[in-house]
C-alpha cells in the first residue's frame, strides 16, 4: 500500500448540507471501483470527483473561486491579466478580419467580462463570446456578472454544454488543462506500476497494480525522452486524454489560435528527480495539500501540465506551435506594465509576474491553424526550444 497524506489540522469543516453532497459522491465512486474489478485509475477517480453530473467538484454548486473559495485565479486577482489576453485576441481577431472567442470554463465571468470590455475598447469584438461551461450554477454566476459588467454585450455571449462547429476566432484555456483527468504511476526497477485508487473498510486508499499494456506503452514511450531514465519509486502522472482533447479542437477550429495558461513545466523538469513524488496538488479553503480522498466533491484536485506533452498533442493534431513562455513575459510582452498606473495597480502586477507569485509558476502557449502571424505575446521571450 502507498501511504497518504493526513488532512491539514486547520482545515475547515464542511458544513453538514456538504458534508452529505461529499458522500453521495463517495458513494457513486465506490459503486465505480466495485464495477472496476475493485481498483480504478486514479484518472478515473479524478474524473468523477471533478465532473460527475450534479456531485462532481465542477458540475456542482460550491463556491470555488475568489477569497470565498478554495483558490484565486489570476482573472480574480487583476483585471489586467484579462486585458493583456484580451489584447492578444484582438491580434489575432484583427488578422482574421474577425471571428469567435471560445473560452473553456469560465469560472465566475470575470474574464470573459473584462476581455469583452477591453475587446471593445479595442475595436476589435468578436462576432460571438462561446462559454464552455459543465456548472449549470456557474452559468448562472456568469450571467449574472456578465450583466451586471457589459449589458450591452450579452446578446453577443452564448453558452454551450459541448464544442460548437466549426469556427475561426480564438479558443482560450485559463487554468483548464490542471484539471484534466491524470493516471499516476510508479516507475520499479522492472518497468511501470500503475498506481489506482481502491476501497478499504469503506474508505478510499491507495494501491497498485502493474500499469496496463496502452499505459506502460505511453510510459516507455515518455521515459525514452527524458534526458536519464526514471530511478525506481519515481511517482508521477501522465494526462493521457491531451491527444483526444486536441483533436477535439482541431475539429472546431477552422483557422485562429489556441491560448492556454495555467501552471506547469517542459518534460524534463516535470519528471526530474526532485519532483519524484508528483505533482497531485488539491485546494480548499485557500488552502493547498496532496489528500485527494478529503472531502471528495468539495475541493479542487490538479496535477501540473507537462507543456511538452501538450505540444505534442496539438501539433499531431494540425496545430502550428506560436509560442511558449511565462506568465510574466507573456503579460509583459503585451503591456502589463504600462498598466502599472497606481500603487494598486503596481501590486497586481507584481502579483502576476514576481518568480515567486505566478510570474515563472505559470506558462502561456499558444498554437496556430491555417494562420501565419508572429504573436505578440511571446515577442518578449519565447521559450519553445525548451519543450
Amino acid at each position: 500500500m502507498l501511504p497518504i497524506t493526513q488532512s491539514l489540522a486547520d482545515l475547515p469543516e464542511p458544513s453538514p448540507e456538504a458534508r452529505a453532497h461529499s458522500e453521495d459522491l463517495c458513494g457513486q465512486i465506490r459503486a465505480d471501483i466495485a464495477a472496476h474489478g475493485g481498483a480504478a485509475s486514479f484518472a478515473r477517480f479524478m474524473e468523477l470527483a471533478l465532473y460527475a453530473p450534479g456531485f462532481g467538484y465542477y458540475s456542482a454548486g460550491a463556491r470555488k473561486f475568489g477569497a470565498a473559495g478554495d483558490f484565486i485565479t489570476a482573472p480574480e486577482l487583476s483585471p489586467l491579466f484579462s486585458r493583456c489576453l484580451a489584447a492578444q485576441c484582438a491580434q489575432v481577431l484583427g488578422a482574421l478580419g474577425g471571428g469567435d472567442i471560445l473560452e473553456f470554463g469560465a469560472g465566475t465571468g470575470v474574464m470573459a467580462a473584462d476581455m469583452l470590455a477591453e475587446l471593445a475598447c479595442l475595436g476589435q469584438m468578436p462576432a460571438r463570446y462561446l462559454i464552455l461551461e459543465v456548472s449549470a450554477e456557474l452559468r448562472e454566476r456568469q450571467r449574472r456578472v456578465l450583466q451586471e459588467r457589459v449589458p450591452s454585450l450579452l446578446p453577443r455571449i452564448h453558452w454551450l454544454d459541448r464544442l460548437p462547429a466549426p469556427l475561426s476566432g480564438v479558443i482560450v484555456a485559463n487554468e483548464v488543462l490542471d484539471a484534466m483527468p491524470a493516471n499516476r504511476f510508479r516507475r520499479t526497477a522492472g518497468g511501470f506500476e500503475e498506481i489506482t485508487v481502491s476501497v478499504e473498510a469503506g474508505k478510499f486508499a491507495w494501491s497498485a497494480r502493474p500499469a496496463p499494456a496502452k499505459l506502460c506503452a505511453a510510459l516507455r514511450l515518455l521515459e525514452g525522452t527524458l534526458p536519464a531514465p526514471l530511478t525506481a519509486g519515481h511517482i508521477a502522472e501522465i494526462c493521457l486524454g491531451l491527444p483526444a482533447f486536441f483533436r477535439g479542437l482541431g475539429e472546431v477550429l477552422a483557422r485562429g489560435a489556441v491560448l492556454a495558461v495555467d501552471y506547469g513545466h517542459t518534460r524534463a523538469a516535470y519528471y526530474h528527480p526532485q519532483r519524484h513524488m508528483g505533482t497531485l496538488m488539491c485546494h480548499y479553503r485557500q488552502r493547498a495539500h496532496d489528500n485527494p480522498f478529503l472531502w471528495v466533491g468539495l475541493q479542487d484536485i490538479t496535477t501540473h501540465v507537462d507543456f511538452t506533452a501538450v505540444a505534442e498533442a496539438a501539433t499531431a493534431a494540425g496545430f502550428t506551435l506560436a509560442g511558449y513562455t511565462t506568465q510574466a513575459h507573456f503579460l509583459l510582452a503585451l503591456g502589463l506594465a504600462e498598466q502599472a498606473t497606481d500603487w494598486r495597480r503596481a501590486r497586481q502586477v507584481k502579483l502576476l509576474t514576481l518568480p515567486e507569485e505566478m510570474g515563472e509558476r505559470f506558462k502561456a502557449i499558444a498554437f496556430l491553424k491555417a494562420l501565419r502571424l508572429s504573436l505578440r505575446g511571446f515577442a518578449l521571450r519565447d521559450l519553445s526550444h525548451t519543450l
